[in-house]
């Protein structure tokens, strides 16, 4: 019993050690990244298509006999051959339509310069035009691809930075064509900073890429502002979508300060610059005041979501209640139940996709507490769980 109370009391002068050094660690890479202002990140894109492949060539050789994934693999062989075949005669079809255009425009400067009839000129710039309309026509049968965003929104929407940067590298590299699916995740939280994510997110369509928005479990309040810019809204059956409406809360303090004799002075400027407040004793135009401001900002979400969604019936769904998928898609709230997995697999049977992400280097002092944070989580963990066993096993 004695070796326990002493090895006891040398496991918590350990553990006090141990905190204290994590603590003084943490203080100082604070202070180093305190002068940094902006952290630097950097665009990573995943092949999606590959990695589907890999999974699918990796279940077929073990499904599959020996001498029938051999044939597979051969038919897969010559596919690709045929398919680079047909890119080479493109390519080649491509060049030569490009080298007649430039000789047209030639043919057309040249006439300009000896002033021929304008007959002659319109016939020329007539095929020119049909050559340009002909190009667009086999750039739009381009199969394009898709592009996958990752969008995990907490209360203050704090990952619309790492979105903007997504948003600009897939703008800047997309073409004609080209999708763009973004995995949105989000109960909602501060109008401002939904209201940017959602601009963020209309980006994507004014440079003439589609957007989807794929919902596997919320898109509430914020969140479904955010998803109502979409072309189309795919989401799961049970996925939690709508809760159109604009909620605060506010406590107040004033009664407990008034009856331990503590009085708060509050000053302002303007009728208006502070409405119900945490401290002073509240008045019913305050809160007449502060409700009117609840409604102005629930129009204006309303008002959001009809110009972007025109087919919604805004009114019957503008109440701050929310729907599970089999009933939003009644609703008109989303436009087909599927998961995001569903859409990415079936959409890499014939175009590739790309999941584009923008890391940012953590400091020092987040990564090492997060490290220390995970390995006492699981300490304690595991402690549970054996503390658990044994009640059991004595049980």
């Amino acid at each position: 019993m004695e070796f326990l109370t002493e090895y006891g009391m040398f496991l918590a002068k350990a553990v006090t050690i141990v905190i204290a050094f994590i603590v003084v660690v943490a203080v100082i890479a604070s202070a180093g990244q305190k002068n940094k202002k902006h952290l630097e990140g950097h665009i990573e894109v995943n092949n999606l298509s590959e990695e589907i492949q890999e999974v699918k060539d990796g279940m077929q050789k073990e499904l599959l006999s020996e001498e029938e994934y051999k044939a597979l693999l051969k038919k897969k062989k010559k596919e690709e051959k045929e398919e680079q075949k047909q890119s080479k005669k493109k390519a080649k079809e491509l060049a030569k339509k490009e080298r007649k255009s430039t000789q047209a425009d030639k043919t057309n400067q040249s006439t300009d310069d000896e002033k021929t009839t304008s007959g002659s000129s319109e016939e020329s710039e007539a095929s020119v035009e049909d050559d340009a309309s002909k190009s667009d026509e086999e750039s739009t049968d381009d199969k394009g691809r898709l592009f996958v965003l990752n969008f995990d929104g907490d209360v203050e929407a704090s990952d619309v930075e790492n979105l903007r940067e997504e948003i600009t590298a897939i703008i800047i590299a997309a073409d004609k064509g080209d999708q763009v699916l973004v995995r949105l995740e989000s109960p909602g939280g501060l109008v401002h900073a939904y209201g940017l994510a959602a601009s963020q997110l209309t980006r994507i369509k004014d440079a003439g890429l589609e957007l989807i928005i794929a919902v596997d479990q919320v898109a509430a309040s914020g969140g479904y502002m955010m998803a109502c810019v979409a072309d189309k809204i795919i989401a799961a059956p049970f996925a939690v979508l709508g809760s159109i409406g604009v909620v605060a809360e506010i406590p107040n303090f004033h009664r407990l300060l008034r009856h331990n004799k503590v009085d708060y002075e509050q000053h302002t400027a303007g009728e208006y610059k502070r409405t119900l407040t945490m401290f002073a004793e509240n008045t019913d135009s305050a809160r007449q005041k502060f409700k009117q401001e609840l409604e102005e900002t629930h129009v204006l979400f309303k008002e959001f979501i009809e110009q972007n969604r025109t087919s919604l019936d805004v009114a019957k769904v503008a109440t701050g209640e929310h729907w599970y998928g089999t009933q939003a898609i009644e609703l008109g709230l989303i436009d087909e139940i599927q998961t995001s997995d569903d859409y990415i697999v079936a959409a890499a049977e014939n175009i590739d996709v790309y999941e584009v992400t923008y890391r940012v280097k953590k400091p020092l002092a987040e990564r090492f507490s997060f490290s220390v944070q995970s390995a006492l989580e699981r300490a304690l963990m595991t402690l549970w769980h054996k503390s658990l066993k044994s009640r059991l096993f004595k049980g």
